[in-house]
């Protein structure tokens, strides 16, 4: 089972501000295969906010500097 607590945020793993697990469930088999944490409106404020200050340099990059 994987278990991803945190978020990625801005090149870092990020603690979510509370916690809040949910359960990830296959579809096929119905069983729980891992959990993920959900955010909040300020983890997705900070997100959002990661992604604005990248934007600039991001949009003019390469295919192969993206990778």
């Amino acid at each position: 089972m994987r278990n991803y607590p945190d978020f990625y945020i801005n090149g870092t793993w990020a603690r979510p501000e509370r916690s809040h697990p949910m359960d990830v469930i296959n579809p096929a088999t119905e069983k729980m295969v891992g959990r993920i944490s959900l955010g909040n409106e300020r983890d997705v404020d900070r997100a959002v906010q990661a992604a604005r200050a990248a934007f600039p340099t991001w949009s003019i990059a390469s295919r192969d500097e993206r990778i």
